[in-house]
């Protein structure tokens, strides 16, 4: 069944227009009133009841879609550990890619990291274009696979800019506060991350940092560790910097 990310809240016996982008889609799979689908809101409202709800289409417009909403479903297909990812920004189509595949491998948050070797560097109007963008790409991703949770993709940051708003926010038991930080180095002495996780910290939550092309600088490692990153290893092979946080992902979230 079609499955439609909703910005509206969600409530059985309640009619809506579906928002834009949902609504071409349906006139581009041909739905006719009576046709069944699924809505869900995300969870990022104050109010979000969480799952999905059945709907029926009741009306096709020219460019809008009237939708009855039906059934609660309290579904959700969320990992046991929170995973927030301080990735890298990384060039081209390549961040579109590591938005959407972390999405589908259940990344809670994701923030995008400008570091000093960063190829694309994001301010203004362009970086809220971006941010706006990549938060499409993972609603999207949400729609095809399953999950009723959309990841919250945050505004583009340096290290240390993110680590004085750390500082400045107090830690609450769902925050990256209080998180396990783990950074993602080829430094000598690194842990395997299996190893630096442990087995009885399967469920606690776990920021995990990565950087672009070329890695993180020593000086932004050092800001990391300072802050309390652990340094890990994924193992010998130097992955893409778009392919290693998926790397970490999975082994994190697909328990």
């Amino acid at each position: 069944m079609p499955r439609f990310h909703c910005p509206d809240l969600l409530a059985t016996g309640a009619e809506l227009d579906l928002p834009p982008g949902a609504a071409r889609h349906v006139q581009v799979l041909r739905l006719q009133p009576g046709d069944s689908i699924t809505l869900f809101h995300g969870g990022q409202a104050e109010g979000d009841p969480g799952g999905e709800f059945d709907a029926t289409v009741v009306r096709m417009g020219r460019s809008d879609v009237r939708v009855l909403v039906g059934a609660h479903h309290a579904i959700e297909r969320e990992t046991l550990r929170a995973v927030h990812l301080l990735a890298g920004i990384t060039a081209n189509e390549r961040m579109d890619w590591l938005v959407e595949k972390a999405t589908e491998l259940g990344v809670t948050s994701i923030t995008p990291l400008v570091a000093e070797r960063s190829v694309l560097k994001l301010k203004g109007d362009r970086a809220d274009k971006k941010i706006a963008h990549w938060q499409a790409v993972a609603v999207a991703a949400c729609e095809q696979c399953g999950r009723n949770r959309v990841p919250v993709v945050h505004d583009a940051t340096d290290l240390a800019g993110w680590v004085r708003a750390q500082a400045a926010t107090a830690p609450t038991p769902s925050s990256t506060g209080a998180a396990q930080r783990l950074l993602l180095s080829l430094r000598p002495g690194t842990s395997p991350l299996r190893q630096a996780t442990g087995a009885d910290g399967a469920q606690r939550p776990v920021l995990f940092l990565s950087g672009p092309e070329g890695g993180l600088s020593s000086a932004e490692e050092e800001l990391a560790v300072q802050h309390g990153f652990a340094p890990v290893t994924l193992g010998p092979r130097v992955l893409r910097a778009e392919t290693a946080p998926l790397a970490a992902l999975a082994a994190l979230t697909l328990l």
